[in-house]
């Protein structure tokens, strides 16, 4: 399991990816391009090319403000900075990095866009962000994060995706650099974690965290968001104990998840078992992932899950944020649980349903019309407490505290939250299966519609609807999704690997949720 870090930074220099091979090419997901040295997807001429195609995309829309660049502790990351701050310098791009040379995550620089791009200052801003999220340490990424501070949406991400190819293609030649040397002594420093610290207080409680000294223990899992909670901590004059300060970009300290695999997936029961080994010891506790886009919550009754607390969530903001409007939307991606649906609607609030991927929450907080946005991946972010963008894209830490804030108010633990909600609503089962599949069964899968599907019952119920594009805002989920009164099933291909996911929820129980799970088989056929 471990990742030799030398022979990793070496391929990212030394070996030339064949853009011949798709698997060789940039590829932006849901969020960014993601892959590995060693498998020749992520080398130094992919962040060259990524990063002169930004360039040329900012040119072409006019944005002229700062490009703020935030970096994870992934062993790739480093290099990969330096390749990116080679080639915006070399373009003329004014870039602010962190003031103490240090990691940045996700959220700090999504605030620090959305600052300066309402301060009135001169042109806009938009950001890099070099981080593979919770993936495996031999693992690198990028992802470009647009005015409004959230990730790019798939038309900008495309362009950039088939510009890069293009400069891949023909050997770099229109991407200008100059020396890191160079590079580094013309970036701007921005001092991250003190603009972030230190207005915490306008989208979080933070008085009534002062005054009730709950014991709290953080593991930013060796990732970005170390510097930002030492700060809360002394800012905020907070009882918390951050319970491993490691950064080592082998990730030697994590223990292997689910799969045998090193991944800090902060919603996983088994990637969080340093910081469940000693949560007795704390009120509740906290787990992000390495760029802090994603959050872990622990209390008395361990790992809450990830679905389990975006409902806990949504139904505190809505009872304890006396400013915002009632007009305001509940973002939800379509494969997130329907306790969320049950909650919205028992606070009689409006529900947005959108595709898989935070991009598509972007404009609701960015406008201020959808209050809280969450995936049942463990991310989320929501408002401040006058109804103003806090951030755009994935905030752990601000979720992480906002635990803290509903138990310092309501004296409950996130569990016990949870366990009253189904009380009121009714308890549900979920699960989530990775299905094999051939390219021709996902090409099915996503052309699959509801008009020619000819299924009217699920696990014996009615179907009450059964969707291929999002209510919310109409866009392609690139599946299917069937709703009954007691559950649903949503299958999609992914957009990554050669394998089909299915998600199924019910509120009848395991037998019912298996009933869903088996009539999934029809999908496949048809």
């Amino acid at each position: 399991m471990s990742v030799q870090i030398p022979a990793l930074i070496s391929a990212y220099f030394q070996q030339v990816p064949d853009v011949s091979l798709a698997a060789q090419q940039v590829s932006f997901g849901t969020s960014g391009h993601r892959g590995s040295a060693l498998k020749n997807s992520f080398n130094e001429q992919h962040i060259l090319a990524i990063s002169q195609a930004v360039v040329e995309f900012r040119k072409q829309q006019g944005i002229s403000g700062p490009m703020y660049v935030g970096i994870d502790t992934h062993a790739l990351s480093v290099p990969a900075f330096g390749s990116v701050l080679q080639v915006l310098v070399a373009n003329g791009v004014q870039v602010k990095v962190d003031s103490e040379q240090g990691f940045t995550p996700t959220p700090l620089v999504s605030r620090a866009i959305i600052q300066y791009n309402q301060s009135g200052s001169a042109g806009q801003a938009d950001g890099l962000i070099i981080t593979p999220s919770h993936n495996p340490p031999e693992d690198g990424g990028i992802k470009y994060n647009s005015p409004d501070g959230g990730p790019a949406a798939a038309d900008i991400t495309n362009w950039i995706q088939q510009r890069a190819n293009a400069l891949l293609t023909d050997k770099l030649q229109d991407v200008k650099r100059v020396s890191l040397n160079h590079a580094l002594g013309q970036v701007e420093r921005y001092d991250f974690v003190t603009e972030y610290v230190e207005q915490l207080g306008s989208v979080v409680d933070m008085s009534v965290l002062q005054s009730k000294k709950l014991k709290i223990g953080v593991d930013p899992m060796g990732g970005a968001s170390l510097a930002a909670w030492q700060a809360i901590a002394a800012r905020h004059q907070l009882d918390l104990e951050i319970v491993n300060t490691s950064q080592a970009p082998d990730f030697g300290f994590m223990p292997p998840d689910h799969d045998g695999k090193i991944r800090m997936d902060c919603s996983s029961s088994a990637a969080m078992a340093n910081l469940l080994a000693v949560s007795s010891s704390f009120d509740l506790a906290f787990g992000n992932d390495p760029d802090a886009d994603r959050h872990g919550i622990v209390d008395s009754q361990g790992l809450l899950n990830p679905n389990h607390y975006l409902a806990v969530c949504i139904d505190y903001l809505l009872s304890h944020r006396p400013d915002w409007s009632e007009q305001l939307m509940v973002g939800k991606t379509l494969v997130s649980s329907s306790m969320i649906d049950r909650v919205v609607a028992g606070r009689k609030r409006k529900l947005y349903e959108v595709p898989v991927g935070f991009k598509w929450f972007v404009d609701g907080l960015s406008e201020g019309s959808v209050a809280f946005a969450g995936e049942e991946s463990a991310g989320a972010s929501f408002l401040t407490f006058d109804g103003k963008p806090w951030s755009t894209d994935k905030d752990g830490i601000i979720l992480c505290l906002l635990a803290a804030e509903i138990m310092a108010v309501t004296g409950k633990t996130p569990h016990q939250y949870y366990h009253e909600l189904t009380e009121q609503y009714g308890s549900s089962v979920y699960q989530r299966v990775d299905s094999p599949a051939t390219q021709e069964q996902k090409d099915r899968f996503a052309a699959l519609r509801p008009d020619t599907l000819g299924i009217d019952v699920l696990a014996g119920d009615k179907v009450l609807d059964c969707f291929s594009e999002a209510p919310g805002n109409g866009a392609s989920i690139g599946g299917i999704k069937l709703v009954t009164e007691n559950g649903w099933l949503a299958a999609r291909p992914s957009g990554t690997e050669a394998i089909c996911k299915v998600y199924a929820e019910s509120f009848k129980g395991q037998a019912h949720l298996a009933q869903l799970l088996e009539q999934s088989g029809q999908l496949f056929e048809k």
